[in-house]
């Protein structure tokens, strides 16, 4: 199922909205190669965590469950 800016799995919802793009867009090209959703997912997120990382933004809210003491 191709994911859009407002329908993408929970998995995604901390992220900051570029990087949410940024994966949603590499889940998408990855699902029409033909890979399985949690698959796609998987690579998606991690290529998109580096993706932001290699330009020094920030990947996820401050609200994010990993960020509260």
């Amino acid at each position: 199922m191709p994911y859009t800016r407002t329908d993408y799995p929970d998995s995604l919802k901390y992220f900051m909205a570029p990087v949410r793009n940024k994966a949603i867009d590499i889940a998408n090209a990855l699902l029409a190669d033909g890979n399985d959703d949690a698959k796609a997912i998987a690579i998606a997120t991690a290529r998109a965590e580096e993706w932001a990382l290699k330009r020094s933004m920030k990947v996820r809210k401050d609200n994010a469950p990993e960020n509260r003491s």
